[in-house]
């Protein structure tokens, strides 16, 4: 089983696979959080997302940093439609680090950043870029922006 393959559920409680949301594409997962600072972000993964063929980004919604995710499924849905026009797939609330964490996370907190470093998801906007095949190429902190040179650099890599 690789990461593509792990079981998931859509924000709106649907089964569903990393494969599945990918459809062939690079992926670009993020955990997300609807009242944080970096919350604007969302406008630049929207884009991201719209104009970069080959792309799939997914968000995971989480309430670990600073209780900056407390909404219901549906809030997050619609927060997130209404403010920043999200098309995106968004799959439900999940835990990144400590005992509960998902299985997702598991596999992406083991991934180094670009400095050599892995471990626990340091914020809310923390970023992970999949390859077609399902390996993780780039980690990406939360203050790097979805339009940073570096993440675009990487993007343009794999969808070319």
């Amino acid at each position: 089983m690789t990461l593509l393959d792990l079981p998931l559920q859509t924000l709106d409680g649907q089964p569903t696979t990393l494969g599945e949301l990918a459809g062939g594409d690079a992926l670009l997962v993020v955990n997300v959080a609807s009242k944080c600072g970096l919350t604007p972000q969302y406008a630049q993964l929207e884009q991201l997302h719209e104009q970069t063929e080959g792309l799939t980004v997914v968000g995971v919604p989480c309430n670990q940093f600073g209780g900056q995710e407390p909404g219901s499924a549906e809030e997050i849905a619609t927060f997130c439609s209404a403010t920043y026009g999200v098309t995106f797939p968004m799959l439900s609330k999940a835990e990144v680090n400590g005992e509960g964490r998902d299985a997702l996370f598991a596999e992406l907190t083991a991934v180094p950043d670009a400095e050599g470093a892995a471990g626990d998801v340091q914020w809310n906007f923390e970023k992970w870029l999949v390859a077609p095949t399902g390996e993780v190429v780039a980690r990406f902190r939360p203050l790097v922006a979805p339009d940073d040179p570096q993440v675009v650099e990487a993007v343009t890599a794999l969808t070319r």
